[in-house]
């Protein structure tokens, strides 16, 4: 039978999970990675302006290190990375709907920002960078079989190249993905592919809903 997979580590996918069920949407994880923090150094915050948040994993997986930095003002990307923050005790300053690009865009110039990260990311320019959490690669990830005919959940550019690598019979599969980019690093040859335009788990979450329900029968 067809299933929504979703392919985001914990505890987001138990998240995503208990939202669609709630929605009617028959779903099951297939974690492709899992989170882990990694040992780091807290920069010197009065060196900064602000925090740079693009994931709530940076909060959760941050550990003492946080508590130097508690008095920055953060920037979030996305309302699950701000709640994530504001559970830890910072206060948010700004959420943004889209990526780390457009929610800079907002900001004063000059902004001396500090992002704290994963260990794989993308650079951005006169960003401080420093990674907190590492995703490890689950091999091999359980019930691949799953995949077939269902619709697949692609939350992060990573995710969507660590699919292309799993899977070489791609073409009843359908890809939900939650920006373009990892759209695009799902590779070609799926049944469709479809990415959204404000990177939240519940705009994902209707996308691969609508996919899923005009799947083939």
């Amino acid at each position: 039978m067809s299933k929504v997979i979703v392919l985001r580590p914990e505890p987001g996918a138990s998240a995503t999970l208990a939202r669609a069920k709630a929605e009617g949407i028959d779903a099951i994880a297939i974690p492709l990675f899992e989170v882990a923090p990694v040992a780091w150094a807290a920069p010197d915050a009065g060196a900064h302006d602000a925090l740079l948040l693009t994931s709530a994993n940076a909060v959760r997986n941050g550990g003492n290190g946080l508590a130097a930095l508690s008095g920055l003002p953060a920037y979030c990307v996305g309302e699950a990375t701000a709640s994530a923050a504001r559970v830890a005790g910072f206060r948010v300053a700004l959420v943004g709907d889209r990526d780390a690009a457009a929610l800079i865009a907002q900001l004063p110039d000059g902004l001396r920002l500090l992002h704290l990260t994963g260990v794989e990311h993308r650079p951005i320019a006169s960003v401080t960078q420093v990674a907190v959490y590492h995703n490890r690669t689950v091999h091999p990830p359980p019930s691949l079989d799953a995949l077939r005919s269902g619709v697949a959940m692609v939350h992060s550019p990573r995710a969507g190249a660590r699919l292309g690598e799993l899977i070489n019979q791609r073409g009843s599969i359908a890809i939900a993905a939650i920006s373009r980019v990892a759209a695009d690093a799902c590779g070609e040859g799926w049944r469709t592919v479809a990415a959204i335009d404000a990177p939240t788990d519940g705009a994902l979450l209707a996308l691969a809903g609508k996919l899923w329900q005009g799947r083939p029968r």
